[in-house]
């Protein structure tokens, strides 16, 4: 189809833009190499394979916004076929032939529906842009620090990308069209077909012009866009599958870091190139749709943080600096003065939902706790309020700066003992108590319940008594990792000790404990400190208690059913995956339960979660928590029932604002079902 000049010309284009193409995306791969080293490249033949297949089933996409993903399931889909048709183009118009007929009605069928779909799919996508929502979806909070580019980039790159995916497909449609009208109607192009019987009226010199101009329309795109490519967000195409590949294994838990090389690079991140590499990966993959600030707990009440807003502002910065700093020159600026600041940073309550939402496999949780790193541990700047948690815990092993003496006061006016580990150290079960129900009055209770219950179970358990400390976890959020350090190394040292008292062939010693903080802690990083346990959060230590029958509760109200809601805690649905066990400890229990909109991995936050507990919450339009109670109120339950002795503190401080007699009552799971066995104990009796 082309002459001898016009193939000159088009491999002369093609090698300019392969060229210039090429360098810019390796640049970008000595941009992301300029991390900080950390080890993603385990079991790496199971990684690709698992990013492969997250991203050809379109299955993280598709976790939210159903019909607009569908939409952009035709462009991708459309896409990744279109690698095929391109080349196929390429040969017709270096070669004498036409593929069509034969072998080729198959591909030229599925590419001629996908063609289709592409165009309703783009149409549609630029459509809900421009609508009421779309522009809400694309906006920030006037409060939301942004790269001074963002706004006015972010449309200019999608009407960019939008335009020429648009020109690129329609222009291939059109050389189609023209190609049927000339050679014949095609059945196995239908659409392509129709769009050229308006064509066949047409004398046929036109038409091969048409057919001639469009084929370049639909190539010479692809070679003009090629060197703008990875300076747009279409890049996430090809970085998105290996972002999802190089995920954490497990979502939100955090890595110790090297002390000893803090002379030489500092504590936590400042700058760009002192990110480790997978957080550089994480801004070039971001697709810039706001769905991690959609479900962000700050966001949604109004403050400043937007974990979207701060990797779209690195895209940005990286983008301008990309030359240079690819080429290993410092970044001039902070991260502080153009993607963060110090307001939206002590926001984030890490309840990962941003990293469970995102469909492409960012972490954007672990950016602010690097940020937090630095500003603690080298900057000593942090909310004062901090001070006092974080006094207590160098001092004393807890956030309540109490003292140790008083970490069993929980147990008083139990009708039974509460042995530590020296009483029985050959006890099966280790109760983690954890700080909150040592310390807090309202927690306490929980503790006495679970305690009852363990005692009605027959089990043979103990408790760590006063050699227990704070896990760490809310330094370790606050940024703090230096302490979370030092109360790890002394945990351990003391988990050890008592698991290594078994004796030979006896079954795995299990740690329970009633906080899921407490629980993803020494589940989950505890064991880059040489602590490897099995964990249970007692909703799921209850659920084997009720089906071994060792734990039988009445329902609470044979004629009545009260209903109850359940609040999902982050750090044990979302972070860890626990949401059944604790329905089904509720279905135990006789109760009829209600869900809220959001539950499940779907929850939303209390608030209390990164430390907030310890801080004043940062200014917004109202707090985490009476959004989140405002919901389960909403339910009509006339209890809701918690999991996490900080949810129950947030549900509380909500309930105390309320008419008297008008708030559900808040109980933990285990004194739900405490209130089942002492009725079964009272109709026996």
């Amino acid at each position: 189809m082309l002459s001898v000049p016009e193939k000159i010309l088009f491999v002369i284009a093609v090698l300019v833009a392969l060229y210039y193409g090429g360098w810019r995306f390796y640049q970008v791969y000595r941009a992301i190499r300029r991390g900080q080293p950390e080890n993603r490249f385990d079991h790496l033949a199971a990684r690709l394979g698992r990013g492969l297949w997250a991203a050809l089933t379109q299955q993280t996409v598709f976790k939210k916004r159903p019909w607009v993903s569908l939409l952009h399931a035709f462009v991708f889909y459309g896409f990744i076929y279109y690698l095929l048709l391109n080349v196929l183009d390429v040969i017709e118009g270096l070669f004498p032939v036409v593929l069509r007929g034969g072998a080729w009605n198959g591909i030229n069928l599925t590419g001629d529906l996908l063609t289709a779909l592409i165009l309703l799919g783009m149409i549609g996508l630029v459509i809900r842009r421009r609508s009421r929502s779309g522009q809400h979806t694309f906006s920030w909070n006037p409060k939301t620090p942004l790269h001074e580019k963002v706004r006015s980039g972010i449309p200019r790159d999608s009407a960019i990308v939008a335009t020429f995916i648009l020109f690129h497909v329609g222009s291939r449609l059109l050389h189609r069209s023209a190609q049927s009208a000339e050679l014949g109607n095609d059945p196995f192009q239908p659409v392509a077909g129709a769009l050229g019987s308006l064509l066949a009226p047409l004398d046929l010199n036109t038409i091969a012009v048409i057919e001639h101009l469009f084929w370049w329309g639909a190539i010479g795109s692809i070679l003009v866009f090629l060197p703008y490519f990875a300076h747009s967000k279409h890049i996430h195409l090809f970085l998105a599958p290996l972002n999802l590949a190089f995920k954490k294994e497990k979502p939100g838990a955090l890595r110790p870091m090297d002390f000893e090389k803090a002379e030489e690079t500092g504590l936590g991140v400042a700058k760009l190139e002192d990110f480790a590499w997978p957080r550089l990966l994480d801004a070039y993959s971001c697709i810039q749709c706001n769905r991690c600030q959609e479900v962000c707990p700050a966001y949604t009440t109004g403050k400043a943080l937007s974990p979207a807003a701060m990797l779209i502002s690195e895209r940005y910065e990286l983008n301008d600096l990309l030359p240079a700093f690819a080429s290993g020159q410092p970044s001039p600026r902070p991260l502080m003065e153009f993607a963060t600041n110090e307001e939206s940073i002590w926001a984030c309550t890490t309840c990962n939902a941003c990293i469970e939402v995102c469909p492409v496999g960012n972490e954007q949780m672990l950016h602010i706790i690097d940020i937090r790193r630095e500003r603690v541990m080298m900057q000593g700047e942090f909310p004062a309020q901090l001070n006092n948690a974080f006094r207590g815990l160098e001092r004393n092993g807890n956030p309540w700066n109490l003292g140790q003496d008083k970490r069993m006061g929980w147990a008083e006016g139990l009708p039974f003992e509460v042995q530590t580990v020296e009483q029985n150290p050959s006890a099966e079960v280790l109760y983690w108590v954890g700080c909150a129900p040592s310390y807090d009055p309202r927690a306490q209770k929980t503790a006495r319940a679970f305690a009852e219950l363990l005692s009605e179970s027959g089990v043979s358990w103990a408790v760590l008594g006063k050699q227990e400390k704070c896990t760490g976890d809310a330094a370790r959020r606050a940024g703090n990792e230096y302490l979370f350090a030092q109360l790890a190394e002394e945990n351990v040292a003391v988990l050890n000790a008592w698991q290594g008292q078994s004796p030979a062939g006896a079954k795995p010693k299990t740690i329970v404990t009633t906080c899921p903080h407490c629980f993803h802690t020494l589940a989950n990083e505890y064991r880059d400190f040489g602590g490897t346990y099995t964990v249970k959060h007692h909703s799921q230590y209850i659920t084997e208690l009720l089906e071994a029958h060792k734990l039988q509760p009445l329902p609470m109200s044979p004629e009545g059913h009260p209903s109850v809601v359940y609040h999902d805690p982050c750090y044990l649905g979302r972070h860890n995956g626990v949401t059944q066990e604790p329905r089904e400890v509720l279905g135990a229990a006789g109760l009829k339960l209600l869900e809220p909109s959001r539950h499940g991995k779907n929850s939303f936050c209390c608030g209390a979660g990164g430390a907030q507990f310890w801080k004043e919450e940062e200014p917004g339009t109202e707090r985490v928590s009476a959004n989140r109670y405002r919901e389960l109120k909403g339910t009509g339950a006339s209890t809701i029932a918690v999991g996490c002795p900080f949810c129950m503190a947030m549900m509380n401080v909500e309930t105390a604002q309320e008419p008297e007699g008008s708030a559900p009552q808040v109980l933990d799971l285990a004194e739900l079902v405490l209130q089942g066995i002492r009725k079964g104990d009272a109709k026996a009796g």
